[in-house]
């Protein structure tokens, strides 16, 4: 029987509160918590967005953007030691008309068993349209 190590066991009840009901992460992110965004093809994201209010602005600008299609689901997901997990995300959204698929890095730094930081670093290069189902 193999123990789920407790960051991904953190970050696992995070991930259904993102993007629209952040309000309910309380426990698990820092008050100081920092939300970095890396992009430069979406110059009007990029920053550093601090604790729950800073995330929610981060994902209101993000649905303006996506005509609030965002989704995002976890492909892959690995402890580093105690303090980080990096997680290999795939984002679908809608953005200029057209659906898209991206891969992402997110690194989650975790201290006292609260979410401190991360850094979101999608691809630029490599964006996949999809079509309907």
């Amino acid at each position: 029987m193999t123990t789920l190590h407790p960051n991904i066991s953190l970050l696992e009840r995070l991930s259904p509160l993102i993007p629209n009901d952040l309000v309910s992460a309380k426990g698990l992110l820092a008050d100081n918590f920092v939300w970095h965004y890396f992009n430069p093809t979406l110059p009007e994201l990029e920053g550093d967005y601090i604790g729950i209010e800073g995330l929610q602005t981060f994902f209101q600008k993000l649905g303006t953007l996506t005509e609030n299609t965002f989704t995002v689901k976890d492909k892959q997901v690995f402890p580093i030691g105690d303090e980080l997990v990096v997680v290999h995300a795939e984002p679908n959204m809608t953005f200029e008309g057209q659906a898209i698929a991206v891969d992402a890095a997110v690194v989650w730094r975790v201290v006292g068993n609260q979410i401190v930081e991360a850094w979101d670093i999608p691809a630029v290069n490599t964006v996949r349209p999809q079509t309907p189902a």
